[in-house]
């Protein structure tokens, strides 16, 4: 298009397109995250980012491999694992404080598309060894965009030769370096050169056809590039989450190997009358991880009082079993007796309507909704809840002997005796459980059916609950639970595990007891905002999110409660360089 007329509204087009790929000059200490951010935010008003405007958000495969929440849109069908999109929250003019903030709230808006990785990316910032090389290429393109216009021009030849000079020492620097240490010592200069060419270029009443349609080429590219870089990033964040290292394989092996070469004499060491005796103090964790497992024992051992009246059983299944058998040969937390069950075959003993297949930990969902009412993705607030999985409501038949129980996830330690937990009159209730009242039933009436329920009450947490196992037989829990998961459509595992949310709020409806939220500090997976008081205030810390304790993505200030309990001078761990 050429441009003619009023020479000032064309030079405001070739300005407005010059401040587009002014986009590429982002400080590159930024992570992916932020620069993309920042460029949504300089192109508001550009033709080219209109469909950031219509932007809906969608979960990206990282995702789905750890996050284990559902769904599509504001639709019943429960589909993704890795968020729960609600509604807006219609509480009135409390729950609406949050009106007035910018329509791009970009940290939302990155933390409800790839998850905690943003929260990561935000708190890893590195700066970028090419910073000057990509300064460069950018002018260079610039530079490559305007010379075809200025070289038409009569009377400036001087500019041309300049730009041309210009555009060949550009391509000479950058055959020859990847990075900022490969460039000349006087790059700096050559730099301020072409900024100001390239000011006096765009002072020139030219044809903007050929640089407007090669900007916006640039600016497309760029967009497309750091969107796909961004979903890989996240892609691969969630993998390290989710993979077994070669450490902890290699630690995993050992372990199973000695098992095996191990007299049995020395494996059977536990007496049964404690294991089956309701007057010991009984707490229940599933776990699949030796190294999340013994630090949450030692650190409950350590601070009880009694702990020779401590009974640990953990179910795990049948590839870390024998491993783990081992290790609580190998080593003591005490006077507290493990007990080491492979579920696999509990399983196969009890009768359930429930198609477990593989042994489910607690699911950890994160819940994206919005904090007014003017439906945007740029506008969800992100929560992270975590519920029992399915496995545990065998927990009433396995343990028939058992009154009592408290239930322990593998990601929480224990700072102060919790033992006065087993002294707590329910009132009547199944279990104790915090409440997480950032998430209330209504927000998720359309995932939870047409069944009565309150919609102020609040969900609860998994992480240290007391339940009374009589009273969950009386009322049949377990029963309950499985009636509800068989209603809800499950085609694919994805929507078997993510039905774990909506049967455990509407099976346990009415039946929890609420414990002080001081009992357990939620969210140190994810959460960078956690106070120094509340962590050493709270009896117990639960590392729920993606970022455990165990992996290097962890939170830094908040590893070194975690690793206070970690067993040390362990051979294996040694051998297999485990250093988490």
């Amino acid at each position: 298009m050429v441009l003619s007329g009023d020479p000032v509204k064309m030079y405001a087009r070739c300005h407005l397109i010059m401040d587009m790929l002014l986009i590429m000059d982002v400080p590159s200490v930024l992570p992916p995250a932020e620069e993309l951010n920042m460029r949504i935010k300089k192109t508001l008003s550009s033709p080219s980012a209109s469909h950031y405007n219509n932007y809906s958000s969608q979960a990206t495969t990282g995702d789905e491999i750890k996050s284990k929440g559902p769904v599509k849109g504001h639709s019943d069908v429960l589909k993704e694992p890795s968020s729960l999109n609600t509604k807006p929250d219609v509480e009135g003019p409390k729950s609406r404080h949050d009106t007035g903030l910018s329509v791009y709230e970009t940290d939302r808006s990155c933390e409800h598309e790839f998850g905690s990785y943003c929260l990561w990316a935000r708190k890893n910032r590195r700066v970028m060894k090419d910073s000057n090389v990509k300064r460069l290429k950018d002018q260079l393109f610039v530079a490559r965009a305007y010379y075809p216009s200025i070289a038409k021009i009569k009377g400036k030849e001087t500019l041309t030769r300049e730009l041309k000079q210009n555009i060949q020492d550009h391509e000479r620097i950058l055959t020859e370096a990847v990075s900022d240490p490969d460039l000349p010592p006087l790059v700096g200069k050559k730099i301020s050169n072409m900024d100001k060419i390239i000011a006096e270029a765009k002072s020139c009443p030219i044809d903007c056809t050929n640089i407007d349609r090669k900007l916006r080429q640039i600016l497309d590219l760029t967009e497309d590039e750091a969107q796909f870089h961004m979903k890989q990033s996240a892609f691969l964040y969630q993998l390290g989450v989710q993979t077994m290292s070669k450490t902890f394989h290699c630690l995993l092996m050992r372990l199973t190997v000695e098992f095996f070469k191990s007299p049995a004499s020395i494996m059977d060491h536990i007496s049964v009358s404690e294991i089956g005796n309701p007057s010991y103090q009984h707490y229940l964790i599933f776990s699949k991880n030796i190294l999340a497992l013994s630090v949450t024992i030692n650190s409950t051992v350590l601070n009880s009082e009694e702990s020779d009246r401590m009974v640990f059983h953990v179910l795990t299944d049948k590839q870390n079993f024998y491993s783990m058998k081992h290790w609580f040969v190998r080593h003591s937390y005490g006077n507290a007796t493990i007990d080491i069950l492979n579920f696999d075959e509990l399983k196969s003993n009890h009768i359930s309507n429930l198609d477990l297949g593989e042994m489910s930990m607690s699911e950890e969902f994160r819940i994206s909704s919005h904090t007014i009412s003017q439906r945007s993705p740029l506008q969800m607030g992100t929560k992270y809840l975590s519920v029992f999985g399915h496995s545990h409501f065998l927990l009433a038949d396995m343990f028939k002997d058992l009154k009592k129980v408290v239930l322990l996830d593998d990601d929480v330690i224990v700072q102060k005796d919790i033992s006065f937990l087993w002294n707590l009159d329910l009132g009547g209730k199944v279990i104790g459980a915090t409440e997480f009242c950032g998430v209330k039933l209504g927000h998720l009436k359309s995932y939870l059916g047409t069944t009565m329920y309150d919609n102020n009450d609040c969900a609860w947490m998994s992480g240290i609950n007391i339940v009374d196992l009589e009273k969950w037989r009386e009322l049949d829990i377990t029963g309950v639970y499985e009636r509800i998961v068989n209603q809800l459509k499950q085609e694919n595992e994805v929507q078997w595990r993510a039905a774990a949310l909506p049967a455990n709020l509407l099976a346990f409806h009415g039946h929890i007891y609420t414990l002080d939220n001081t009992l357990v500090q939620q969210g140190l997976g994810h959460d960078y905002e956690v106070s120094e008081d509340s962590l050493k205030n709270a009896a117990a810390l639960h590392y729920n999110g993606n970022m455990k304790p165990w992996l290097d993505l962890a939170i830094p200030k908040y590893k070194i409660y975690w690793k206070k309990y970690l067993t040390r001078d362990e051979r294996y761990m040694e051998e297999c360089n485990v250093n988490p």
